[in-house]
């Protein structure tokens, strides 16, 4: 007998068939029976009965229900239950057990049946593949079908959309072509399956003609087949071609899908037309498709594109919120806009739901506190991460190296970055622009050249990076060391990396170097001709920036903002007052470019320097805007040159209010003052820059010797080569005494008498710095000096005769601008 149990799961079909058929009852009898018996399998249980007939296709429905409630458990059980009773399922059955070993991801029992299998036939060979394929074991799967097209197989549609769709898996889409032969060999190429597998592997080959071919060729085309070549469009830049196929496809009485209408989507992006991608929003509702995850997220995408954050929360706000992908997105949009604070509550509300974060919503969300500089945000966010395991995810430890650099904590992006096994060139990128921003550039050239020992792969961010940490600190020969390896790489054409380098070697104090550059590019665009203008203007080359700008138009570039603060720089460094004035008014009237902070500062500075101060006072009054802390501190500047003690007054006063801890204003006030011989004034200054905590920079200098950068500062003494240092200052003092040299001691602002004067003047970190470089460069070499502070006019006058006695180019950069000392003067021409 068989004894029978309450189902107390799903029900699994009968497994066995009785002798008697006959009767009705004999059939119920049997049904019972083999319920049980497969229920006694499954359970556990001994199953004592009569001998039955074996069913394999009681079995097969058994395995497909296991399939339907996907219960491999089950699965396995009636698998050995057939096994004990040792009947001989048949191929059909086979086949169902081997898509469910398939299915389950059970590769290996499923290989193992499949070797057992006393015969196959195309089926067998297309499910081992497909399995083979899912679980990545895409070698075998390509030998499976060598396999089957070698044995003599059937090849039919299922084989074929099967292998390209593996050749697509393998990102080797271009074997399609070789199938596509075999296809047509057949007659198979009218299929609208295989038609459709084949237009999505020559898309992503990018062969949009023959992909139209097979399109045109299908006899029947159903909605896969319009969607699969209108994608295919959309994917290769062939917006108006998808959206002539879809007005025929609407023609042809079918009604789009969702992939359809993502398609079409992409297509209005590629436009440019936020319009185009409204009407495909309102054809995606009367559709009713408007709530479906993927139409959703493309929307999100093009209203994002454009600007339009607002209509992509009312998507995000309308559809299903139970996808990570569009939260995601939607933190995503808000970190990239700087609306941070609304990408942080987006991620809280995601957490509440609950929808678990992935790495893409991590990295998203760690852009927003680095943009705030958010830490606490940041660490607590990096606690989860490290909670939930991704820590050590490589697009989740970048953002976590970028939010440490940002604020300020390099340490703990080192640490990050020391604990990953996998990382690439952006978690290098970061720490270089990490340590360049934060003022470290010896710490960037360090890192960069592990990465090059470390050989890897470099790009357009690494070079420029390395280039900017190169101008932080002068180093003119380790720029030209970079600069080496760029010419090694493909990257020696690239327009970003050559604008680079011309503004890393005008900032360094080659702009001959600079415009080499600028010759030997293939393509000049805006910012090469900016960076060459800005150069130009920051060495004092009024004439040539001028010049430039001037071929820049006669090539049809036209000018932006940029370009206009290199242009009125360069006026306001010669003193081209009239020009300056003219190049201002032309911005609005011959270009409409509204005037910005700095052009109005690089007004105020040619105004005033020239000694138009009354004139330079009633253009900022005549302003549109309120004036910045830097336009009334380049009118003081120009209040010191021309000693106007009043109108200077006047110009603290203002940046006092705005800036009441300005640092720079309280000097040049004190100098003011002391240009004047207003020793109660000066005294007062500096109390109550004493009593505010207000501290004057020191002066400093650096000089770069072999790779290395040496910093003086007067009165500092523990440079090694202190005692040469000071043998030459001596040297040279003798030397430019006799050439005529006269030291003007009213560069000293302090109330001593005139000897102690002329000995601190001759001991200035740029005049320390120059005796190092006597002593250490090669004879004749050319020597760059950079100062923090504006150059001293004593030590402007000495330098122009040391170049004169020493037969030496000296170029020396101050706060504000480069000047090149040769034979006796100055590129200047003493107007600086």
């Amino acid at each position: 007998m068989i004894r029978f149990l309450r189902l107390r799961g799903p029900k699994f079909w009968p497994v066995f068939s009785f002798v008697q058929r006959n009767t009705s009852s004999a059939h119920l009898r049997r049904r019972s029976s083999l319920s049980s018996a497969a229920l006694y399998a499954v359970e556990g249980e001994d199953y004592i009965g009569r001998s039955p007939v074996f069913d394999s296709y009681a079995y097969a429905r058994a395995f497909q229900e296991c399939i339907a409630e996907v219960d491999h458990v089950r699965g396995r059980a009636v698998h050995c239950h057939s096994l004990k009773h040792g009947g001989c399922l048949d191929l059909f059955c086979l086949n169902i057990l081997l898509n469910m070993y398939a299915k389950f991801d059970i590769v290996d029992d499923a290989c193992l049946l499949f070797a057992e299998m006393p015969e196959r036939n195309m089926v067998s060979f297309v499910t081992l593949i497909q399995a083979y394929a899912k679980c990545g074991k895409l070698i075998e799967a390509v030998q499976l079908f060598h396999r089957l097209h070698r044995e003599g197989h059937q090849l039919n549609q299922f084989v074929f959309t099967t292998v390209l769709k593996l050749f697509v898996v393998m990102e080797l889409p271009e074997l399609g072509r070789h199938v596509h032969a075999c296809i047509c060999r057949l007659g198979h190429e009218s299929n609208a399956y295989v038609g459709a597998a084949l237009l999505g592997t020559y898309s992503l080959c990018g062969y949009v003609d023959e992909a139209r071919k097979v399109f045109d060729g299908i006899v029947e085309k159903d909605i896969v087949a319009w969607t699969g070549m209108i994608s295919c469009y959309a994917d290769n830049d062939c917006a108006e071609d998808a959206l002539q196929l879809f007005s025929r496809m609407t023609i042809s009485g079918l009604r789009p899908n969702n992939i359809t209408l993502t398609s079409l989507i992409k297509a209005s992006v590629s436009l440019s037309s936020l319009t185009l991608g409204k009407s495909i929003h309102g054809c995606s509702i009367k559709t009713c498709y408007e709530l479906d995850r993927y139409v959703g997220g493309s929307l999100l995408d093009v209203y994002a594109k454009y600007g339009d954050i607002k209509d992509a929360r009312a998507i995000f706000e309308a559809v299903p919120q139970n996808d990570v992908i569009l939260w995601s997105f939607m933190i995503a949009c808000y970190a990239q806009i700087d609306q941070n604070e609304e990408a942080l509550v987006i991620f809280m509300r995601m957490m509440r739901v609950p929808v678990e974060p992935n790495e893409y919503s991590f990295s998203s969300v760690l852009q927003a506190c680095a943009n705030s500089r958010g830490l606490d945000m940041g660490r607590q966010v990096h606690g989860r991460v490290v909670k939930i395991g991704l820590d050590t995810e490589i697009f989740v430890a970048n953002p976590l190296i970028n939010l440490y650099a940002k604020c300020g904590n390099m340490d703990a992006s080192m640490v990050i970055f020391s604990d990953l096994s996998n990382s690439n060139d952006v978690s290098w990128n970061t720490l270089i622009v990490g340590y360049m921003q934060l003022g470290f550039g010896e710490e960037a050239l360090k890192l960069f050249s592990q990465m090059h020992v470390a050989q890897v792969p470099k790009s357009q961010v690494t070079y420029s990076s390395a280039l900017q940490a190169c101008v932080s600190i002068a180093a003119i020969e380790q720029a030209r060391q970079v600069h080496s390896l760029i010419a090694k790489t493909t990257l020696s054409d690239d327009a970003v990396v050559s604008n680079s380098l011309i503004d890393t070697y005008a900032k360094c104090g080659s702009i001959k170097d600079a415009h080499k550059v600028f010759d030997v590019m293939k393509e000049c665009d805006l910012i090469s001709w900016n960076a060459l203008i800005c150069g130009y203007a920051l060495h004092g080359l009024g004439t040539n920036a001028l010049g430039l700008f001037k071929k820049m138009r006669d090539n049809k570039v036209e000018p932006n903002g940029v370009t206009f603060v290199g242009v009125l720089s360069a006026c306001s460094n010669v003193g081209l007052v009239d020009q300056g004035l003219s190049y201002f008014n032309s911005m609005a009237e011959d270009y409409g470019i509204v005037p910005s902070m700095e052009h109005y500062t690089c007004m105020a500075s040619l105004l005033g320097r020239s000694g138009r101060l009354n004139e330079a006072k009633e253009f900022i009054d005549r302003m549109t805007v309120k004036p910045s802390v830097m336009v009334w501190r380049a009118l003081l500047g120009g209040c010191l040159i021309h000693k106007n003690i009043e109108l200077g007054n006047l110009c603290a006063e203002r940046i006092l209010e705005m800036e009441p801890q300005d640092e720079t204003t309280y000097v040049l006030m004190s100098n003011l003052y002391a240009a004047g011989k207003s020793w109660d004034h000066v005294a007062l200054v500096r109390k109550s820059m004493r009593a505010k905590g207000v501290k004057k920079e020191p002066g400093r200098s650096w000089i770069e010797f072999h790779g290395e950068i040496h910093s003086f500062c007067m009165g500092d003494y523990s440079h090694p080569d202190t005692r040469a240092i000071n043998a030459m200052l001596e040297w040279l003092h003798i030397k430019v005494n006799r050439a005529g040299y006269v030291p003007d001691v009213n560069v000293v602002l302090h109330d001593i008498d005139d000897d102690k004067k002329e000995r601190i003047v001759w001991v200035h970190s740029e005049r320390l710095a120059l005796a190092f470089a006597v002593i250490r460069l090669p004879p004749g070499s050319p020597i760059c000096i950079i100062k923090n502070l504006r150059f001293c006019q004593d030590c402007h006058a000495a330098f122009k005769v040391i170049s004169k006695v020493i037969q030496r180019d000296i170029t020396v950069r101050d706060i504000n601008r480069f000047h090149h000392f040769e034979d006796g003067t100055c590129s200047c021409g003493d107007y600086w």
